[in-house]
C-alpha cells in the first residue's frame, strides 16, 4: 500500500518502504537520497553509526507544552518531551512516539530548527539542501536520513539527524545569554533565526496566497451523500411516506410559500405519494433545485458562494453534501488533521451515529461561511425515510449576495479560531454565542439577579454566564471552577475531549488570558489586558466595560 499525504501532483517513492513525498524539495523529508527524479531512499532507514555520539538520540530537558523540567515523557524518534499529565494520559509503558512522529513529520529544507551538537547549548540553525552548501562540506562522510544544517551566528556547516533537532518557533529566546565570549555568538545567532524565520515565513505566505488565489483547494464534487465503512443510508417504504393535502390545483402545489402539510413537518413529498405526481414543488433534495450560485473569494474569510439571483425567504438555497462517517471515524480523522496543522474543518452532525464530512468531498455548500448574523439556516429534513441536511434562506437575499449559515461550531481543542463574519453582533470567536446588545435597565437586572444567586452556593451550581443552575459543563483546569450551560456556549452536545472554559482565552485575539472580569466570561491576554478592566466598588472586584452601569 502506497503511503502519501498529499492529494495531487507527480510522486517519487522510497525503493525500501511505502512512503511517498511530491517531486521537488517542498515536501520531501530532509535527508532523503535521491535516486532519480521518481525514486527515493527516505530517512526512515536513517541507521546510526555504533560508538558515534552525533548520532545518539537526544531529547530535551523540558516539557514542550509548559518549558517545566520534572519526570518527562520522551520520544523515541526526535528530541520531544512532555509531562504525561500535560497530554492528559498515563506514563506509558515502553517506548512512545510523539504526535508528529507518528503522524510522519519530518525536518524539511529551509526548516529553522534547534539543533544540539556535543556540549553546546542548543544552537538555532538552518537545513539546508547539499548542493547549497560548500564542496568540502558536501564531500564530508555522512549516511542516509541525515542532513547538512548552516548554525547561525557562529556560520558553521554540520551534518546531523531527526534525533538532534526541533522546529523553531516564532518567539524562541533559548537559554539564558552571558554577555561575553560564546554568549555574545549566541545573542546574534537568535536575531539571524528570527529574521530568517520571518523571511522565509513571509515567502511561503506570499506563495501559498498566490496559489490560493488561482483556485479553491482540491475536492472532489459529488451531488449525493456517499456513505463510508458501516454508516447505512435509509430508505422507507413508499407506504410509509406521509401524503400531504395539497391540490393539483394550486398554483405550485407544495411550494415554499404553500401550506403543505409535509413541508411543514419537514417531510419531502415523494411523487407516487404526493397527490401533486411531478407538479409538487417540494422536492427541492431529490430534484436538485438550487438556486445558481459562484465560487469566489471573499476579503480575509478564504473562498465563499455568492447568490446569482435574487432569493426570496424560505428558499431552498443548497443541501450540505459529503461523506457520511461514524463518530469513531470523525474522531480519527479530527486527530489526523490536528496532526497535521489542517485547520478547515468540513463537519456537520445528522443524528448521533453519522456525521457528514464535506473536506474531501461534496458540493458547492461546502464553500459557504459562517456569520453571527447568517442568510440562511440549516434544516434536518426527511427525505425517502433518511435524514438529509438542507439549507434554507432566512430572509430575502438579493443577487451578488455571499450566502452564509451559522456553523454553531463546537471547538476542538483549547485554541479558538477568530471570527471575521463583521456582523454588528460577532461574538468574536466561532462557536461563541452572538452578541446581545442589551438596555442598561437589562443588563442591571441580569447583573443583580446574578449577584443574588452567587451568595451563599457554590460556582459550580450555576452557569458563569446566565447565573442559573441545572445540567452544567464544568471547565477541566484543576483551578478553575467555572460552570456554563450548553446553550449559553452555543453547544449543542459536550465538548469533545479536555476542554478550558471561555474565561481562560482573550476576547480579542483568543491567547491564554491573564487578566478576568469576575462578573462575568470575559477576559484579556497580556497584549490586550490594559484599560480592558477596573476595580467596581465597593468590594473592589476587577470588572470589563461591559458592566460600566454598576
Amino acid at each position: 500500500v502506497l503511503i502519501s499525504w498529499c492529494i495531487v501532483g507527480k510522486l517519487m517513492r522510497c525503493l525500501r518502504c511505502p512512503v511517498a513525498y511530491h517531486t521537488g524539495e517542498v515536501c520531501v523529508a530532509a535527508g532523503s537520497e535521491m535516486l532519480t527524479p521518481t525514486t527515493i531512499i527516505c530517512t526512515n532507514h536513517f541507521s546510526p553509526k555504533k560508538g558515534y555520539s552525533h548520532h545518539s538520540h537526544v531529547n530535551v530537558s523540558w516539557c514542550f507544552v509548559c518549558s517545566k523540567g520534572g519526570q518527562l515523557l520522551c520520544c523515541e524518534s526526535c528530541p520531544a518531551a512532555f509531562h504525561p499529565d500535560c497530554l492528559n494520559i498515563a506514563m506509558p509503558d515502553g517506548s512512545w512516539f510523539c504526535n508528529d512522529c507518528r503522524a510522519g513529520k519530518k525536518p524539511k529544507y529551509r526548516d529553522i530548527i534547534w539543533v544540539k551538537l556535543g556540549n553546546y547549548r542548543w544552537w538555532p540553525a538552518e537545513i539546508q539542501h547539499p548542493r547549497n552548501i560548500p564542496t568540502n562540506i558536501q564531500h564530508l562522510r555522512h549516511k542516509i536520513g541525515e542532513f547538512p544544517v548552516f548554525f547561525f551566528g557562529s556560520k558553521d556547516y554540520f551534518w546531523t539527524h531527526q534525533g538532534r533537532v526541533f522546529p523553531y518557533m516564532e518567539g524562541d529566546r533559548g537559554s539564558r545569554v552571558q554577555k561575553t565570549g560564546i554568549g555574545k555568538v549566541f545573542k546574534n545567532a537568535l536575531l539571524e533565526a528570527e529574521n530568517r524565520f520571518k523571511e522565509i515565513k513571509m515567502e511561503r505566505e506570499a506563495k501559498e496566497t498566490q496559489e490560493n488565489n488561482r483556485k479553491p483547494p482540491p475536492y472532489k464534487y459529488i451531488k449525493i451523500n456517499k456513505p463510508c465503512g458501516r454508516v447505512q443510508v435509509y430508505t422507507a417504504d413508499v407506504s410509509e411516506i406521509p401524503k400531504c393535502n395539497c391540490k393539483p390545483t394550486d398554483e405550485k402545489p407544495c411550494g415554499f410559500e404553500s401550506e403543505c402539510l409535509n413541508r411543514m413537518l419537514m417531510y419531502e413529498c415523494h411523487p407516487q405519494v404526493c397527490p401533486n405526481a411531478e407538479r409538487c414543488c417540494n422536492q427541492d433534495f431529490t430534484k436538485r433545485h438550487y438556486p445558481e450560485t459562484k465560487i469566489i473569494k471573499t476579503a480575509g474569510k478564504g473562498w465563499g458562494l455568492v447568490a446569482l439571483r435574487d432569493i426570496k425567504k424560505g428558499e431552498f438555497v443548497n443541501e450540505y453534501i459529503g461523506e457520511l462517517i461514524d463518530e469513531e471515524e470523525c474522531r480519527s480523522r479530527i486527530k489526523y488533521y490536528q496532526e497535521n496543522d489542517i485547520t478547515h474543518f468540513y463537519m456537520l452532525t445528522i443524528d448521533k451515529d453519522r456525521i457528514i464530512d464535506a473536506g474531501p468531498k461534496g458540493n458547492y455548500s461546502r464553500f459557504m461561511n459562517h456569520s453571527c448574523q447568517p442568510n440562511c439556516d440549516t434544516q434536518k429534513w426527511t427525505v425517502n425515510g433518511d435524514t438529509r441536511v438542507g439549507l434554507f434562506a432566512v430572509c430575502d437575499i438579493p443577487a451578488g449576495t455571499e450566502l452564509t449559515f451559522n456553523y454553531n461550531l463546537d471547538c476542538l481543542g483549547n485554541e479558538k479560531t477568530a471570527c471575521r463574519c463583521g456582523a454588528s453582533n460577532c461574538s468574536g470567536f466561532l462557536g461563541d454565542r452572538p452578541k446581545v446588545i442589551l438596555n442598561n435597565s437589562k443588563a442591571k437586572k441580569k447583573v443583580k439577579k446574578r449577584r443574588a444567586r452567587n451568595e451563599g452556593k457554590e460556582s459550580e451550581d450555576e452557569c458563569f454566564r446566565c447565573g442559573d443552575g441545572g445540567q452544567l459543563v464544568l471547565c477541566d483546569r484543576k483551578s478553575c471552577t467555572k460552570a456554563f450551560h450548553l446553550s449559553c456556549l452555543d453547544r449543542t452536545k459536550r465538548p469533545f475531549g479536555r476542554w478550558d472554559c471561555p474565561w481562560h482565552h482573550c476576547d480579542v485575539c483568543g491567547k491564554p488570558s491573564e487578566a478576568f472580569c469576575q462578573l462575568c466570561p470575559n477576559s484579556f491576554c497580556k497584549n490586550h489586558q490594559e484599560g480592558a478592566l477596573r476595580l467596581l466598588p465597593p468590594k473592589g472586584q476587577l470588572c470589563c466595560q461591559e458592566h460600566d452601569h454598576l
